[in-house]
């Protein structure tokens, strides 16, 4: 018994010494503190981009503030992202402007707003890029492009690419007194002939036979825009295609001679050509003109500045009941001679713009029609419409829309236009004739682009 009492307890210490071992391998591991999950890397930082964008206007007009709000609202979104607008003047002192910079051999801004009209020269030239791989790759890119008007949007198109995109756009249109008509029991005109009526009955002479109100003002001085409803409320336009022009079509001519006519026979407006493009707006305010020609972008200054109630309507065609119109204003154009990331970011800016906010936005605080049709959809919109109808009547106008004067060799085609159809308003030459020379002229110009 003694015998097994020593083995027992030897037994006894071993699993002692034992079981103390593995107490404090289990207490080191009790020890040990859990497996650290990967910490997230931070990402890169974007690279930031800067973008400048031309705009024509000065630096005090409204647009200017908006598109500077727009601008600061994208930054918001993108911060990476920064947007330059650079204010040129009108639209020629942009276009003189980014030619200076490429010609000079400097990098042109990614984007800029420049004429829909300007669309061939720059192409032409090899300034811009078009803007299908952007449209094509953004999952609402065809969505966006079917929204717009496409009476703008036909501006964009050439060789089955969309080069620009529309944003600030106008049509050309009458301006009336509405209280002068009601007071002297006039209707509102709906032909040629009722126009030419209508407005010599509101021409108004003072004792001495001065002119001290005029029924209708047309300006001239910049000729080809105001005269295109002329010719389109004849059935015709003054071009055909980009490389073909209509100056000598007889419908043309007789349009030039209604012009003619309105000044010398009805004794309508001042004869000759108006340089009054300018002033046509505040003689209409101070009702010294009945009627004015000019474009949507004046319709809240001149809704502000008049002091009875404004008529705004297309120009009436020869046949009565007909009405014409023709679209103008820029389009956003994308420069080819950019870094890719700028042209990355310039593409993120136009979409950003051109939504139907901005657009309504754009729209409401300037008088320019928006250029997307869910624009109008939008309840900021609807209440601008009601408290101001006339800018619902002037996207009404569409309708009677055709397509602007624009042409390979532009600026050149456009002079001898300008220079003949102003001599036959002078009484220089017979319209036949100076549409016949200015066709002759116009054709000799676009020789190099038309095909053999």
């Amino acid at each position: 018994m003694k015998f097994k009492g020593i083995i027992g307890k030897k037994t006894l210490l071993v699993l002692l010494v034992a079981l103390l071992s593995i107490s404090v391998v289990l207490a080191g591991c009790g020890q040990q503190k859990p497996a650290q999950k990967p910490q997230p890397q931070p990402k890169p930082a974007e690279k930031q981009v800067t973008i400048q964008i031309y705009f024509p206007v000065s630096t005090l007009a409204p647009e200017s503030k908006l598109l500077d709000k727009y601008a600061a609202d994208f930054h918001k979104q993108y911060p990476n992202i920064t947007v330059k607008p650079v204010y040129s003047g009108g639209y020629t002192d942009v276009e003189k402007a980014i030619k200076t910079v490429i010609n000079g051999g400097g990098q042109p801004p990614a984007l800029a707003i420049m004429l829909a009209t300007d669309l061939y020269d720059l192409i032409d030239a090899g300034y811009i890029v078009p803007l299908d791989s952007y449209i094509n790759s953004s999952p609402d890119g065809q969505a966006m492009i079917n929204d717009f008007y496409p009476q703008f949007l036909a501006n964009s198109k050439y060789d089955g690419k969309i080069w620009s995109i529309p944003f600030q756009r106008s049509v050309a249109l009458m301006y009336y007194n509405a209280d002068l008509l009601k007071k002297n029991n006039l209707p509102v005109p709906d032909s040629w002939q009722s126009l030419a009526e209508v407005t010599s009955k509101l021409t108004k002479k003072d004792d001495k036979g001065n002119v001290v109100r005029w029924g209708i003002e047309w300006p001239s001085g910049w000729p080809y825009w105001l005269f295109q409803p002329l010719a389109l409320g004849n059935g015709t336009n003054i071009f055909k295609s980009p490389t073909e022009m209509n100056f000598n079509d007889p419908r043309v001519i007789e349009a030039i001679q209604y012009y003619i006519d309105l000044s010398h026979k009805y004794h309508a407006m001042p004869e000759g050509v108006q340089k009054n493009w300018n002033t046509a707006v505040p003689d209409f305010e101070n009702e010294k003109a009945a009627f004015i020609l000019h474009s949507t972008s004046g319709l809240n200054g001149i809704l502000k500045g008049s002091k009875f109630n404004v008529g705004v309507m297309a120009v009436p065609g020869k046949k009565k009941g007909t009405y014409a119109t023709v679209t103008g204003g820029g389009n956003i154009y994308m420069f080819k001679n950019v870094p890719q990331e700028q042209k990355d970011a310039a593409w993120k800016f136009i979409e950003f713009i051109t939504q139907p906010k901005y657009v309504a936005d754009f729209s409401i605080n300037t008088g320019y029609i928006a250029t997307r049709k869910s624009a109008y959809d939008l309840p900021v919109m609807k209440e601008h419409l009601k408290e101001v109808p006339q800018a619902a009547k002037v996207r009404d106008l569409l309708k009677y829309a055709g397509p602007e004067f624009s042409c390979h060799n532009l600026a050149q085609v456009r002079n001898i236009f300008h220079k003949y159809l102003q001599a036959a308003y002078n009484g220089e030459m017979s319209p036949k004739a100076a549409m016949d020379e200015a066709q002759k002229e116009a054709q000799a110009a676009l020789k190099d682009y038309t095909n053999p």
